[in-house]
């Protein structure tokens, strides 16, 4: 079963048409969607139209329209609609208003009379497009095949162009039809394109019509003849027959032949072609004029062709100025294109077909048949005589047969070909047609960004070998400003797109004469995410200041402005970009470096902005004693908290006052205030031992990824790539002997989130399933904003992204998948610092979709207790495959359904055992695979278990009707079916006495019975009778069976009489006939001498005979053999005493008897007989005839001879006449007439051949 073809995913149901509107006029577009809610942009020549007075953009539901008002005639351009991924282009076509002009009597300019404007007659030359569409407006639909515009026949002049048109409708077609042009019945001319041949094709999207042109240019005479255009889809095919007719080019009478070839003023073209040989042919021109003319036109009147023709090459230039010819070179190239007039061979019976066809690899056989069985023939390629050599050339001569074998074929042996013979040659043309490339490695869908490259890939069967592009049935080609690149690398072949656009999206195809693949590809718009944008910063004098930021994009560069102005990286300006990350470093910063900062990604419309504060630190000295003082200032979330990025540097820059200088201790802790860790430069545990633990480590180091700066009047705490450890409270206490001071500072760290679980598959369909997963373990201290889905097929390495918005559920019912490819799918969970790893990849997983319910669900037979069940599989099985069957049935009345078989059944049949008596049961069948049940097959009516009484009948087969004739030792196995409920009772008889189970063999079964002789004997032979009984019911047949033997010998042979040379016999029949006929005798005689036997008579029917023509004297005996069906007999019966024959003196005169004319015409003595045949099945047509001498027979088919068609056998026996067709089509139907002819007259008889299609 074909499978369905997939429809073209569209975001529209109704599409805005191409419209014409007089300018001034309104013009409206409407469009519907699919679903309600979906935005809708409406765009003029590539540029999104925005509502004014003279847009206007309506929506109402799913329904949208565009308003165009006061048309003019800059409004002609391409519209387009967007909603979703799908585009539609349509045009506005504005024409001028018509101006109304009246014109005065006297203004008005008379029409001209037709005799001063002839119109000019039509030349060879102008091309003639021949279709449908010239002839109606409206192109009509074909109902039944594919053809909405089939190629008519058409009329050409020798050297004119024409063109042959079939249109396709394709609205319906998933991808482009193929299309084939033949001439003849199997010539393919898709091998002759060139020259005289053109094929193209083209697709209307705007009508969805594929429209085919076959174009034949510089005509002859030898293209004319029936063609066919053969157009195939997946499950459609259709064909279309049409006739081509070329005319011989017209000449004038009045044309002057030298005029053709003076040069003129006009400019014509030496290199013009003039069919000079139908000039000469005209007798006009070689006859003198009867015009009286005067003397300088007398000479046009003669015969130039004839006086060059006779004259030496010499004297060509004399001739051609007395008679004023200036072009003689043009004239003598013309001259040489003449045709000689084609004899009839003498050399050939048969010539050679114009051209061959042959599969590459294959071996092809050219045969002619020559007229001398003696001749020697030469074969040519290309010209070069063909030499034996190894096994590539056979060449062999069968009577007047001349044969050339070519085998294991190459596209080297694609040439032309002669055999000559003599001075005579046939020529023919041989074509190597290739095999099938097959794709071994399919395309794979992708999805790409706008503006990313593309690169479909796929591997064929053979290397260099020619593919084609082709997108949603349109063949790409290079001429678009070169947009697809093509290229080849052994036997992979690759399509690139090195920019993609949205209206790229679609489906791509790569077809080879032998495969088909197809992938979709998506295109997205870009959108840029920023991940974590720039913060302002304060920093002080000489230290350094990072400006970072993070995109979604690792491919999107930008540029980094200040007040404005584009930063130039210098040696304290760095500027970096590592992946999707962006940063400015400013080294020793200075007061000058104080401004706006701003990072602009090229291609988008963003501005990321942050402030640069520079901190003046001053000191004012106090020569008192001061508390110290922490003067902290957190920015973050809240109060005392700072959040820093994972893998980020944190710099915790703490100004502290306090005179004397305080000594600093850095402690983390938790809100139970255990001390993780504590530091302090110059201070001992004892001295903290009031607030710390004991087991509190001072941390001092200056260098590592966790360490502490102390300076004079503010120390920085400095942690390098933050963890997730690093999360906590950190506690810093200054003291003096004044006094101390203490702040908790809340350190946060966000990250990335895990990577989620393994997704789980569900509700698996034909092409979807349901995608279900868990969050992250980890949500990375942000909340997880949604989820990035991607799948890819089991075998290949390229993961698809299936949605470009976060997925807010934890559930998503992915799509678009195909039936019986294995796919994985993996999850990305995603914060607002960035995208998580990916997931584990989920199970493997195959869409798959239940099959179709079984159909012609029926009761095949019922007993007391069981019921038998029959069905067919389902029409759609799909890619699951089929497990097998459930049988089920239900009482009447109930709703239970009960299992009928133990498990499922993989036959088509099923017999239901162990039922009750007299119920009514209804029975259904579910099929059954990897996706589940199947739709249920349910009988209608009950069926009550119940054995159905059904009358004895014999179904006697045609043979056994008659006699069966069987030989002795040979098996007999006679089978006879029949019919009858409940199962009868079988009796054999053979006249009249029951059979011998030892001596044959019974075997009865429901349906049949069988007799079984493994060796038949004479008395074998009989009448048979068998008998079925049921109740008092009942049938019989009678067979009768003939064992046959060879026959006994003759009995009493004696010699009668001899006389002259002759002897006459005499015998009786044998005694024992063998059970059969006896069909005649063997007569024959052996010389005393040597007595070796000679045949005289066979198969003669006499009992007497007189053997002639023996040799005088010898001495013969002779013997007779009976015959009848099985042969002759195994002994003869041999004359005891020889036959003298006796040497004369005397010559015998034989009496002279006037001899009679047995002569007489043909009759036929059987007609012939009307037939109706189914094609494809050998036929014959036969009838008989006698006539003397033996008429000549001759067969015609609609008038036409059939004697030199192969596809014909003709026989003739004894007079009986026999016509085979071999595998006839519809084509061989017709009246095929039987001529017999001889000296004496001819008859005739005929009858008509139908041939039918098989049903």
């Amino acid at each position: 079963m074909p499978e369905p073809a997939k429809k073209t995913v569209s975001a529209f149901t109704k599409k805005p048409k191409t419209t014409e509107v007089t300018a001034g006029n309104t013009a409206v577009f409407e469009a519907e969607t699919e679903k309600s809610g979906i935005k809708v942009k409406w765009q003029r020549a590539g540029t999104e139209i925005t509502e004014s007075e003279k847009y206007v953009i309506k929506t109402e539901g799913n329904k949208h329209s565009l308003t165009i008002n006061n048309v003019g005639k800059e409004d002609d351009v391409t519209y387009a609609v967007i909603a979703g991924s799908s585009k539609v282009k349509f045009e506005l076509k504005v024409k001028e208003p018509e101006k109304s002009e009246t014109v005065t009597p006297a203004e008005a300019v008379p029409a001209p009379a037709a005799s001063e404007s002839p119109a000019p007659p039509a030349e060879s030359s102008q091309n003639t497009e021949v279709s449908s569409a010239e002839t109606q407006p409206e192109e009509p639909l074909d109902p039944i095949g594919l053809f909405v515009a089939r190629p008519q026949d058409g009329e050409v002049t020798v050297g004119g162009n024409i063109t042959f048109t079939a249109k396709v409708a394709g609205e319906s077609l998933l991808k482009k039809p193929s299309v084939k042009w033949f001439k003849g019945k199997w010539m393919d001319l898709g091998s002759k394109v060139g020259k005289h041949l053109q094929l193209h094709d083209n697709y209307d999207r705007n009508t969805k019509v594929y429209t085919f042109q076959m174009e034949i240019i510089e005509a002859n005479m030898t293209f004319a003849g029936g063609y066919r255009c053969e157009v195939s889809t997946k499950d459609k095919f259709d064909s279309s027959n049409f006739n081509l007719t070329v005319n011989e080019a017209p000449a004038s009478g009045d044309l002057d032949i030298r005029a053709a070839f003076r040069r003129t003023t006009e400019g014509h073209d030496d290199g013009a072609e003039f069919n000079f040989s139908s000039l000469l042919k005209k007798s006009s021109f070689l006859r003198p004029s009867n015009r009286g003319e005067g003397k300088s036109e007398s000479q046009s009147d003669v015969d130039v062709w004839d006086i060059l023709r006779k004259a030496p090459p010499t004297e060509y230039e004399k001739i051609a100025f007395q008679y004023g010819i200036t072009d003689l070179r043009g004239m003598l190239k013309r001259l040489k294109r003449i045709k000689k007039e084609e004899k009839k061979s003498t050399a050939f019976l048969k010539k050679l077909d114009p051209a061959y066809q042959v599969d590459k690899g294959q071996k092809i056989k050219l045969m002619v048949e020559v007229a001398n069985p003696d001749a020697d023939v030469k074969w040519l390629k290309n010209g070069q005589e063909i030499q034996v050599s190894g096994s590539k050339y056979i060449f062999e001569a069968v009577g007047n047969k001349r044969i050339l074998t070519i085998n294991h074929c190459s596209l080297a042996d694609d040439a032309a070909y002669e055999c000559v013979v003599g001075d005579e040659k046939s020529f023919t043309e041989l074509f190597v047609k290739e095999p099938p490339i097959l794709i071994t490695h399919p395309l794979e869908d992708q999805m790409v960004m706008v503006g990313e490259r593309v690169e479909f890939e796929c591997e064929v069967s053979e290397e260099g070998a020619t593919v084609k592009w082709e997108k949603d049935g349109v063949e790409l080609t290079r001429e678009e400003t070169f947009k697809y690149r093509f290229k080849k690398d052994g036997k992979k072949q690759y399509l690139i797109i090195n920019e993609s656009t949205k209206e790229d999206s679609g489906h791509y195809t790569v077809k080879t004469n032998g495969g088909v693949s197809v992938a979709e590809l998506i295109v997205q718009e870009k959108k840029l995410e920023v991940y974590q944008s720039i913060a302002d910063l304060t920093v002080k004098a000489r230290d350094q200041a990072v400006f970072k930021c993070e995109v979604s994009d690792e491919n999107v560069k930008g540029i980094w402005l200040k007040n404005g102005k584009e930063v130039i990286p210098d040696e304290r300006i760095k500027i970096s970009h590592i992946g999707r990350i962006h940063k400015l470093t400013i080294e020793d910063v200075t007061p000058e470096d104080e401004a706006d900062y701003s990072f602009i990604p090229q291609g988008f419309a963003y501005n990321l902005s942050a402030k640069l504060q520079f901190l003046e630190v001053k000191i004012d000295f106090v020569p008192r004693e001061e508390p110290p003082k922490i003067h902290l200032d957190c920015l973050g979330q809240s109060p005392d908290t700072i959040v820093v990025v994972a893998g980020n540097k944190l710099r915790l820059d703490v100004p502290v006052s306090g005179d004397p200088t305080p000594t600093v201790i850095w402690q983390k802790v938790n809100k139970k205030n255990d001390l993780i860790r504590n530091n302090d430069d110059s201070m001992t545990p004892s001295e903290n031992s009031s607030d710390l633990n004991t087991d509190n480590k001072l941390l001092f180091e200056s260098e590592g990824r966790v360490r502490v700066e102390m300076h004079e009047d503010h120390c920085v705490f400095i942690i390098e790539g933050a963890e997730k450890e690093d999360e906590g409270v950190y506690r810093v206490i200054l003291k003096n002997p004044v006094g101390e001071d203490k702040a908790d500072i809340t350190v946060k760290v966000i990250d990335v989130p895990d990577p989620p679980e393994a997704p789980t598959i569900s509700n698996i369909g034909e092409d979807y399933c349901t995608v279900q997963w868990q969050p992250p373990k980890y949500d990375g201290g942000q909340p997880v904003l949604g989820y990035i889905l991607e799948r890819k097929k089991k075998k290949s390495y390229r993961w698809m992204r299936l949605n470009f918005d976060l997925l807010k559920e934890l559930t998503y019912e992915a799509k678009r998948m195909i039936e019986g490819v294995v796919y994985e799918m993996r999850i990305y969970a995603v914060n607002s610092i960035g995208m998580s790893r990916p997931s584990p990849a989920s199970q493997p997983f195959m869409p798959i979709a239940p099959p179709s319910e079984p159909t012609h669900f029926t009761v095949e037979d019922v007993s007391d207790s069981t019921v038998s069940l029959k069905w067919r599989p389902p029409e759609r099985i799909g890619a699951g495959g089929l497990d097998g069957y459930m049988v089920e049935y239900c009482k009447d009345g109930s709703t239970e359904w009960i299992p009928a078989l133990p498990g499922l059944t993989e036959r088509t049949s099923a017999l239901i055992k162990d039922l009750v008596t007299g119920d009514k049961l209804y029975f259904r069948i579910k099929a059954v695979n990897l996706a589940g049940e199947s739709g249920a097959a349910t009988i209608k009516e009950p069926v009550t278990v119940q054995e159905i009484l059904q009358r004895p009948k014999f179904w006697l087969p045609r043979h056994l009707r008659q006699t069966l004739v069987k030989k002795v030792g040979e098996t007999i196995n006679i089978v006879i079916p029949f019919q009858g409920k409940p199962r009868p009772k079988i009796t054999w008889l053979k006249d009249g006495q029951t059979l011998d189970s030892k001596d044959v063999g019974i075997r009865n079964s429901s349906t049949d019975t069988i007799l079984f002789i493994r060796k038949a004997e004479l008395h074998h032979s009989g009448a048979y009778e068998v008998t079925l009984q049921i109740e008092n019911m009942s049938d019989k047949v009678a067979i009768t069976i003939q064992i046959i033997d060879k026959p006994g010998p003759p009995q009493n042979i004696k010699l009668v009489d001899v006389w002259g040379f002759n002897a006459a016999l005499e015998w009786t029949p044998p005694q024992d006939d063998g059970n059969a006929q006896i069909l005649g005798y063997t007569v024959q005689k052996a010389d005393k001498k040597t007595m070796e036997w000679y045949t005289v008579f066979d198969h003669y029917r006499r009992t007497n005979c007189i053997v002639s023509d023996l040799i005088m004297g010898n001495e013969y005996f002779f013997r007779v053999f009976s015959e009848n069906l099985c042969g002759l007999s195994e002994t003869a019966a041999t004359t005891k005493n020889p036959a003298h024959i006796q040497k004369t003196g005397t010559t015998y005169k034989p009496p002279c008897y006037k001899e009679h004319d047995f002569s007489e015409a043909p009759k036929f003595t059987h007609p012939l007989v009307n037939r109706s045949v189914v094609a494809g099945y050998n036929t014959t047509l036969s009838c008989a005839v006698r006539g003397i001498p033996k008429p000549k027979i001759f067969w015609f088919k609609n008038k036409m001879d059939l004697s030199g068609d192969a596809k014909y056998r003709m026989f003739s026996k004894q007079g009986v006449l026999t016509l085979e067709i071999r595998k006839p089509t519809p084509f061989d139907g017709g009246i095929y007439t039987c001529r017999a002819v001889n000296e004496c007259g001819e008859a005739e008889i005929e009858c008509r051949l139908d041939v039918r299609a098989p049903q």
